[in-house]
């Protein structure tokens, strides 16, 4: 059965850009270190005013986990506050991704290293496509994309 894109359709409210995005998917890629099995959980939490994302990075030497709380800070702007399983924490904000994809979702952090961004978008064959880039000198440089397919 040929598989075809599914919907992206943005929600209501200040988080119906996230809507697309709502439930499990998964992925499993080589990399340098071996496979590596990821899993992304959004969730609405607390009546639908943040989103819950639960991800587990599963590497052949152990595991990864973030958690991140997506939702609107006091001055109206869509945010993130993410925490990781290795004592980091970053926090960003909703970003023009369109570069990437006329659909994308995206968000920019300041991180130690310099200004970070990630995106989703929906894959063209089945699923959604994630990458996480850095600025450069001279604009995005991409080091690491997955596809994932819902797991529901």
């Amino acid at each position: 059965m040929k598989k075809t894109v599914l919907p992206w359709k943005k929600g209501h409210g200040k988080l119906g850009a996230l809507a697309p995005l709502i439930g499990s998917w998964e992925t499993e890629t080589d990399t340098p270190v071996g496979v590596l099995r990821c899993t992304r959980s959004f969730i609405p939490i607390l009546g639908g005013a943040y989103v819950q994302l639960n991800a587990l990075w599963k590497f052949g030497k152990g595991d990864y986990q973030e958690h991140a709380i997506y939702g609107v800070n006091n001055d109206g702007q869509i945010r993130f506050w993410s925490f990781t399983s290795d004592g980091k924490r970053s926090e960003g904000t909703l970003a023009d991704v369109s570069d990437i994809h006329p659909r994308a979702i995206g968000f920019e952090s300041q991180m130690p290293a310099g200004l970070a961004r990630m995106a989703y978008w929906p894959n063209e064959q089945w699923g959604v496509s994630w990458a996480v880039e850095a600025k450069t000198k001279k604009g995005w440089k991409r080091f690491t994309e997955h596809h994932y397919q819902p797991t529901d």
